[in-house]
């Protein structure tokens, strides 16, 4: 049996939770790819991982490419195994926060499953519309807020591989938008864990009458913020209709209430003290109000929505809301501008974690490529979370202007324990880098694990 050095007993809780998805000798070599892809520091490609730890992987090189394209395991167990492990130890109780967004994995090739043209929001305006070639993954994460940080990270869950409107058509599959897959994934989460609340915040794409409609249907166990249209069409409750039954339909909504514009008029101004994008504070005026949210043919939705106008003048008016009346409209504020994290999340995969640099063209390793790497995300802060618990000072800021952890001190923290009580310790030189004078001991692990 093929015998790869086990990981340190730290990373057993976590690990470990990963050991049913797969076959024994495919979890070895699982555990290791892990932890080179922690490791290195370029292309997250297998054989680049194999070369950041060379005597470590004993075997076929091939067999590690395997992994991804021809092993039988199971990516949504894989899934479901890491969200049990972090609502366990971080939303133990109470309604848990997620939010939700779309992002290209620019990955060209002639034969690269799943490839299609894309719009690239960042680089295109209303005038120019810039497109890349890859894939558009739909992402679903768990907002969490560790004790070390000033905002919440974003923890990716799951992950789902958009396919255009061409590609369907040619393989005859119905096809989905992104906001449908949206959908689904939350549909996955719910079905996981039947006994536990939800609050998802999405941008404008994941808030239209359709996406209020299917939440309010799930009743207390998802409530959903997002952005609201100024002119929404709200209406009381239409009335109830009491004894014989009448001679013409029911009336499916009651008196018209003022549109959100309409009602920024008409009903107080409040000042709050909100948390903003960032993870900072910021003080904003709000107006507020409850309706319900009409459609043609559709049913009415219960929602309070909020009008926010940032006092500091930087950001623009915005209008807000959520199919839970009865949540504040603080916290409103507070749901939706904690979805910029997830954004955060993504520019950080791309500069730590490698996404776009993956190679692989197969369908298997397409689809498990980069969720991996997504998971990898979560995988790194979790560590970083246990080392911080047993030592405050691993991982430190060591710059003066910069006063907040952030996600690129957590992978290196983490690669640097991996150098020295892993790697070190399976060659037989842990003693030998023990001895090592300070100084020195910290040039070898910028230069092996670079501050980023």
């Amino acid at each position: 049996m093929l015998s790869i050095p086990d990981l340190p007993t730290e990373t057993l809780p976590l690990v470990l939770e990963f050991a049913p998805t797969f076959t024994r000798p495919t979890f070895q070599r699982f555990q290791l790819l892990l932890a080179a892809a922690i490791l290195t520091t370029g292309r997250r490609t297998v054989s680049n991982l194999l070369r950041a730890v060379r005597a470590l992987a004993p075997g076929v090189p091939s067999s590690y490419h395997r992994v991804l394209s021809q092993a039988r395991w199971s990516g949504l167990r894989l899934a479901a195994a890491l969200t049990r492990f972090a609502l366990r130890r971080f939303w133990p109780q109470g309604r848990v926060r997620v939010v939700g967004d779309d992002t290209v994995d620019e990955h060209r090739g002639k034969k690269v499953h799943g490839k299609a043209r894309h719009r690239d929001p960042v680089r295109s305006s209303h005038s120019y519309t810039a497109y890349r070639y890859g894939h558009k993954w739909v992402v679903l994460a768990v907002l969490v807020q560790f004790p070390f940080t000033r905002r919440p990270w974003a923890l990716p869950l799951l992950v789902a591989l958009y396919r255009s409107k061409e590609d369907n058509r040619r393989r005859r599959r119905p096809h989905k938008t992104p906001a449908e897959l949206m959908r689904l994934l939350l549909r996955v989460l719910l079905r996981w864990f039947p006994d536990r609340q939800f609050v998802f915040a999405g941008d404008t794409g994941f808030g239209n009458h359709e996406w209020a409609e299917v939440a309010s249907r799930q009743g207390a166990r998802l409530a959903l913020v997002s952005r609201f249209y100024p002119d929404a069409q709200l209406f009381e409750l239409p009335p109830v209709v009491a004894g014989k039954r009448p001679a013409h339909r029911p009336r499916k909504k009651g008196d018209k209430l003022p549109s959100p514009q309409e009602g920024v008029a008409l009903y107080p101004t409040r000042l709050a003290h909100v948390l903003w994008y960032g993870g900072g504070w910021r003080d904003v005026a709000y107006v507020t109000g409850v309706g319900h949210w009409y459609r043609s043919g559709a049913a009415l939705v219960a929602v309070r929505w909020v009008y926010v106008h940032d006092l500091t003048g930087t950001h623009r008016d915005d209008y807000l809301y959520s199919t839970d009346p009865e949540m504040t409209a603080e916290a409103i504020i507070t749901e939706y501008t904690g979805r910029w994290n997830i954004e955060t999340m993504f520019e950080e995969m791309r500069a730590y974690l490698g996404l776009e640099t993956t190679r692989g063209w197969c369908r298997a390793t397409v689809l498990r490529a980069a969720p991996c790497l997504f998971g990898l995300y979560g995988v790194v802060a979790l560590l970083y979370g246990d080392l911080r618990e047993r030592d405050e000072a691993v991982g430190q800021v060591q710059w003066a202007q910069k006063g907040v952890v952030a996600f690129s001190d957590a992978i290196t923290a983490v690669r640097r324990w991996l150098w020295a009580e892993w790697v070190f310790a399976r060659v037989d030189q842990d003693q030998a880098f023990a001895k090592l004078p300070d100084s020195l001991k910290e040039v070898v692990m910028y230069a092996l694990a670079p501050a980023a």
